[in-house]
């Protein structure tokens, strides 16, 4: 199989795209990323020469470089999970997010059913989402396949259309596809816009913890090398034309987490117990910012016999002792544009 990855240069990408390359040595692994900000080639320096994996530099949203590299390549697969995806960064600039998130996937989509045209069978588009664009939940209930869609930000109305768009190729066209929608990830290699690693970075730096509002925003959160190996089984064993949601079982109000990322960090660092925790700064609470997220992945446990395969408090661990080890890659990803961003972001509500 010749297979697409997109934003494979990314967070969850990169996991993807290695365990791809490892998983499967029968396969080609065609890594498409634009490599912005968040994508990051050295996330795959150890499966970069691995003869079934090729790095193709591009943007989804460029139609003809798109149509070319499908008449070059002829992909039977397509795992798409190029995004912009940082919801604060939306509400700083919807239209990159209207570009990248709905354009982009209705160019992969044309282009794979104008290459798909005469023979669907092996075929597979697979649309990676998130939970965000359900909404937000109250104090009890789940998120389900069912659920219906209300995003509220100008992020998850990106992907809510994205994810419309994906379906309905599937009904006009006879495309096959499969949808997933993900909780919070976090994990090795993720970029410091996000809680866990800005936190992370935050607290080796002696920085300020900004948490927005009263710190009570609750969220399920998911191991990426969990979240990668549930892709690959919907990608291989879903039923077209399904949706499966993926999630941790795991919800965490966000003052907890960062509590118990800071005793975490504390041990690790060899840091009087408590010292971390007093960086922990209340900040001006994001517009539209959804109470909480909560995903029922009971589908893909009983179909396709995924679950988590660690506790939040062993990815946590784990997560951390990776960036410690790793504190070149978080240098040189919190240089340059990205200092810019969370000056821009937080330096007034500190």
């Amino acid at each position: 199989m010749n297979l697409l990855v997109t934003g494979g240069a990314g967070f969850i990408g990169s996991h993807v795209v290695r365990g791809m390359v490892k998983n499967y040595p029968n396969y080609n692994i065609f890594n498409l990323d634009k490599l912005t900000y968040a994508g990051n080639l050295e996330n795959l320096k150890d499966i970069e020469k691995r003869p079934n994996y090729k790095f193709l530099k591009g943007d989804i949203v460029d139609e003809a470089y798109i149509f070319k590299i499908f008449e070059e390549y002829n992909f039977e697969g397509v795992i798409h999970l190029a995004a912009e995806s940082h919801v604060d960064r939306s509400i700083k600039d919807p239209l990159s997010f209207v570009r990248t998130n709905i354009i982009g996937t209705v160019n992969l989509l044309n282009a794979a059913r104008q290459y798909w045209r005469n023979s669907k069978e092996g075929k597979r588009f697979y649309h990676v989402s998130t939970d965000e664009v359900y909404g937000t939940l109250g104090e009890s209930g789940l998120f389900t396949e069912t659920t219906s869609y209300d995003p509220n930000s100008p992020y998850s109305a990106s992907k809510a259309s994205s994810d419309h768009f994906v379906r309905a190729y599937g009904e006009t066209y006879k495309l096959p596809y499969v949808v997933s929608n993900c909780s919070n990830n976090y994990g090795p290699n993720h970029f410091p816009e996000k809680l866990i690693p800005l936190f992370i970075n935050n607290i080796i730096e002696k920085k300020p913890l900004p948490v927005y509002g009263d710190g009570k925003y609750t969220r399920d959160w998911l191991f990426v090398e969990d979240h990668a190996t549930a892709i690959d089984l919907v990608f291989h064993k879903g039923k077209n034309h399904e949706t499966y949601n993926i999630g941790g079982f795991n919800e965490w109000q966000n003052i907890d987490l960062v509590k118990l990322l800071c005793q975490i960090m504390d041990r690790k660092l060899e840091r009087p117990s408590g010292s971390s925790e007093k960086l922990i700064t209340y900040v001006k609470d994001r517009p539209g910012h959804d109470l909480r997220y909560a995903i029922d992945a009971n589908k893909i446990n009983k179909e396709l016999g995924w679950k988590p395969s660690v506790t939040f408090k062993q990815g946590l661990e784990k997560t951390v002792d990776w960036f410690l080890q790793n504190k070149e890659w978080l240098a040189s990803v919190t240089s340059g544009e990205y200092q810019d961003y969370y000056n821009k972001m937080y330096s007034k509500s500190l």
